[in-house]
């Protein structure tokens, strides 16, 4: 549990409307060249099909095979496939997070089609991420800003976790979609409750943007309601497995997708304006990446966000000299449980990222100018309610 987000008084932090106009962090970005980043940035349709209809259809894939051994009654079978299709399933937050951006397609339609689709089958609300997600990239681990992601985090290894995390979740946790947190954050949004809309989020979130609020509210009544139907619809057709395959699918196996989604920023340094000592980039075999949209590419998608994810790693070999080296998953777990121990002694404590010496990179946020409005760039992630807020009067 994190004894931050648990005593968070949301009061006695800075108003995110003064948070936007006081707070600029100026981010330390590796020197790239302005060609070579604009053509990083280019989205292609036929690049974002594969990521989107490969993902969907292994979970489609996967699916219609546990139904079909279900059906047979070929139950060693049908756990394998349901296993299978729980960890393809728990991967949809990743294609949340890059669609939220709207750099995965040149086409903007394709964007929001899928992402619509992801979401609703993820059990997710892009209109809430999308508020708490700008704050996250502009603001990261700076609490003031930052309430996504709040350290210090535990990666933690319980045995009883670990078998919710292999079987099926119910409580949820850090990187972590239980059914009972997920189902009680959704009912609350569909009463209007948004008071605590997401993560470490309070009122503040949605503080003078009631509008906003209400896109989000109306979403998660259409997710209920989405599932309430499948559901509905498998039991009266005798087929409840159908159910289980479509609504809880997101809900069985979380164990890959936790292993590899909480080396993200979990043990690093908090309030520092280098995204090298507050970002973890991890290297993954081709099936867990493609799985994650590339996202263990973390560190250089929070540094240059516009990048679309497939074009992460060649981001990463053009900037590389001026990186830490990326961990292994395995070697970033040893690290995160190592700062975890010491944690229990030294609460301050957070591991500091050896980087090399600064070449000259820029700050993306501060200087203004074509050069940090093109780094600085996260796609089209930010709300317009919160761009045109951040517009000179």
């Amino acid at each position: 549990m994190n004894p931050i987000a648990d005593d968070l008084d949301h009061g006695r932090l800075p108003a995110l409307a003064d948070v936007r106009r006081n707070l600029r962090v100026p981010w330390y970005r590796c020197r790239i060249e302005r060609r070579t980043l604009q053509e990083l940035n280019e989205a292609s349709d036929a690049r974002g099909l594969v990521q989107a209809v490969g993902h969907l259809g292994l979970w489609a894939a996967t699916g219609l095979l546990a139904f079909h051994l279900f059906t047979h009654q070929i139950w060693w079978g049908f756990l394998v496939a349901l296993f299978a299709h729980g960890t393809v399933a728990a991967f949809f937050t990743a294609p949340h997070h890059e669609l939220c951006h709207t750099t995965v397609f040149r086409t903007k339609r394709l964007n929001e089609l899928f992402l619509r689709v992801f979401s609703l089958l993820g059990w997710l609300n892009f209109h809430v991420y999308r508020f708490s997600h700008s704050y996250h990239h502009r603001y990261t681990l700076f609490i003031e800003g930052d309430r996504e992601e709040v350290m210090p985090e535990t990666p933690s290894l319980r045995p009883l976790y670990l078998l919710q995390l292999f079987t099926v979740n119910v409580t949820g946790g850090y990187q972590s979609r239980g059914i009972v947190p997920t189902l009680r954050n959704f009912v609350r949004l569909a009463c209007n409750r948004l008071d605590n809309p997401f993560n470490s989020w309070g009122p503040e979130l949605y503080e003078g943007h009631r509008a906003d609020g209400r896109k989000a509210v109306s979403w998660a009544r259409l997710v209920l309601a989405f599932h309430a139907a499948v559901i509905g619809v498998a039991v009266a057709a005798g087929e409840p497995i159908v159910a289980v395959l479509v609504s809880g699918s997101v809900f069985l196996a979380n164990w890959l997708r936790y292993f590899v989604g909480v080396p993200m920023h979990c043990g690093l340094r908090s309030g520092v304006a280098d995204f090298r000592k507050c970002v973890r980039t991890i290297t993954l075999d081709p099936l867990s990446e493609f799985l994650y949209w590339h996202m263990n590419w973390h560190l250089e998608h929070h540094m240059y966000a516009a990048v679309p994810c497939y074009n992460l790693k060649r981001l990463h070999r053009a900037v590389a000299r001026d990186m830490p080296a990326p961990r292994t998953l395995v070697g970033a777990w040893r690290e995160m449980r190592a700062t975890w121990r010491r944690q229990q002694t030294e609460p301050d404590y957070a591991f500091d990222t050896p980087v090399p010496a600064p070449r000259g990179g820029r700050a993306g946020d501060g200087g203004g100018g074509a050069a940090d409005a093109l780094a600085a760039s996260m796609g089209g992630l930010t709300p317009r309610a919160l761009a045109d807020d951040e517009r000179p009067s």
